[in-house]
Order: structure tokens, then C-alpha cells, then sequence
């Protein structure tokens, strides 16, 4: 990967580290489906001028939105209010697990012996974090961030249905744009009249918002989306497994977290299962080998 490119990655997990362990402290002005919905929004006014209008996808969209944002950003989040940044973050990662799994159940694409092994290794991890003596009495939390995870994953066998029928920064706006209203609703329902945080949140509360959803959300997408359509998946998603290491200096810097020993024990119990599942040695040695054919740096 050329040097300008991985700089280009490097915001992906800084960008979406940061904003988990920012929207921790949102959380404390506004309420959980209030705050994405509003994220949405600002990245969907911003995005959906520059792509085309998703045809004949309408209905796959919003099931896909309803399941992938609403549902999961909405548990993640509303988890995310119950617990500390580190320990949420850390559980986050076991979407990549529930995707292996989901795949094979649903698709039939059967996993390796190396994913299997990953697979193994971070559920290992998943259990130790969810045993750490902090956690105690924050099973709502937990069971919140773990469920949201699920949902992503179906989420994301949803999106391979439609193939290559939609870009990702398409997917991105137009799922902003219909997650918007669909989350506002549910605030409203689930969580009351919305004016009154509205009213009383500080400037800083809507910085935060803003993050979310221009620097997260559109920066964040657009860097991830750049390098995705320049390189295989398997070079690309080790970059991820940064976003833990960013969102729990987020959380030590800006809202004074302390994190439990074991919950980092079995953090990285996890980040190494899923480095197993996602690095594919076979596939990076490829990609060096061909871009030396080509007569270029493999760096």
C-alpha cells in the first residue's frame, strides 16, 4: 500500500475511534436514538447530493436500514449509555465474528480452518470481557452492545444480497437519509419529546453531533470507501483493528476512563481472533507478489 493511501486508512480508525469514545460523552445530553438520528441526518444532507438515486432498491434499502442502522446503532448506542467506551468498543469488534458466522449459516460460505480458529479465540475473549468484575451489574449494557452487533452482521448479508447493485458511498447516504426519520420516530416512541434536550444541551454537546456526523460519518466513510476500492479487503481490514487502541485513548483522554485490566486482557484476546479471521497471509503475500511484477513498492 502506498504510503499516501495508508495515511488515508489511518483516518478510518482514528476518525471512528475517536467519535465512539466523543458520542460516550453526547450521550450524556441527548439520548441514544436522538443523537444517531441526528448523526444520520447531517451526513445524509451532506452526501446525498453526490451520488445517484438508488432505483428500484427502495424497499432492500430500508430493511437494510431499519436492520443495520436503527436497530443496531440504536442497541449499540443505548448499550454504549450503560457502559463504559472500552469495554463497548472492545465487544463492537465481535461483529466481524457474528459476520463469519452469520455467512456461514446464511450464505453457505463455509469459513476456513483459520476463521474457525479466530472465530474461537474472540468469543473467548467476548466471555472474558463480559466476566470482568467492572461489568457487574451492566448486563443491560452488555447484552445492548452484543445485540446491535448481531444486527450489524445481518445487516451486512443483507447488503452482499444485493451484489454490486449500489456503491458504498451510495449505501452510505441513502441509508443516512432513510435512518434519519426512522430513528427521530423511535425517539419519540421509545424515548419521549426530544425538545427539551435539544433546548438544554451545551455548545459542546453539538459539536459532538457535528463530529459524528461530518467527520465520523462523511470523512470517516469516504477514507474507508477510497482505499476499499483500491485494495483487496484482506489488506485493508487489519487498518480496523486500530479502532480500539484509538476509541480507548478517546475514552482515557476525554472522559477519564480507567479500564479494568481484565476487560483489556480480554480485549485483546478478541483483537487477536479477529486479526486471525480477517488477515489473510495468503492474500497479502499475492498482492506483494504482483505488485512487484508490476514493478512497484509494496509500501
Amino acid at each position: 500500500m502506498q504510503l499516501r493511501h495508508l495515511l488515508i486508512a489511518l483516518v478510518v480508525p482514528l476518525t471512528w475511534g475517536f467519535g465512539f469514545a466523543l458520542a460516550k460523552a453526547g450521550l450524556d445530553h441527548f439520548p441514544p436514538l436522538l443523537l444517531m438520528s441526528m448523526r444520520f441526518a447531517i451526513a445524509a444532507a451532506i452526501l446525498v447530493w453526490l451520488v445517484p438515486v438508488p432505483r428500484g432498491h427502495w424497499w432492500s434499502l430500508t430493511i437494510i436500514t431499519l436492520v443495520s442502522a436503527t436497530l443496531q446503532y440504536g442497541m449499540t448506542f443505548s448499550g454504549l449509555a450503560r457502559i463504559d467506551a472500552t469495554p463497548a468498543v472492545l465487544l463492537v469488534q465481535s461483529e466481524v465474528i457474528f459476520g463469519t458466522l452469520m455467512a456461514a449459516v446464511i450464505l453457505k460460505e463455509r469459513p476456513t480452518l483459520r476463521q474457525l480458529v479466530g472465530t474461537g479465540v474472540s468469543l473467548a475473549g467476548i466471555v472474558m470481557i463480559v466476566g470482568a468484575p467492572s461489568l457487574a451489574g451492566q448486563m443491560t449494557g452488555v447484552i445492548l452492545v452484543l445485540s446491535g452487533c448481531l444486527c450489524w452482521a445481518f445487516g451486512q448479508i443483507l447488503v452482499r444480497r444485493l451484489g454490486d447493485a449500489l456503491s458504498g458511498f451510495q449505501l452510505t447516504a441513502w441509508i443516512g437519509m432513510l435512518a434519519a426519520p426512522q430513528m427521530f420516530i423511535a425517539s419519540i416512541l421509545f424515548e419521549g419529546d426530544p425538545w427539551p434536550a435539544l433546548q438544554a444541551a451545551p455548545a459542546s454537546a453539538w459539536i459532538t453531533v457535528a463530529y459524528l456526523g461530518i467527520v465520523m460519518t462523511v470523512i470517516g466513510y469516504s477514507a474507508w470507501f477510497f482505499v476499499l476500492a483500491r485494495y483487496p479487503v484482506p489488506l485493508v481490514m487489519p487498518v480496523l483493528l486500530l479502532l480500539p487502541v484509538s476509541t480507548i485513548l478517546g475514552a482515557v483522554t476525554f472522559l477519564g476512563e480507567r479500564p479494568d485490566a481484565w476487560v483489556l486482557v480480554g480485549g485483546a484476546v478478541v483483537i487477536t481472533g479477529v486479526g486471525v479471521v480477517v488477515i489473510d497471509p495468503e492474500a497479502m503475500r499475492k498482492k506483494m507478489h504482483d505488485d512487484m511484477d508490476r514493478g512497484e513498492s509494496p509500501s
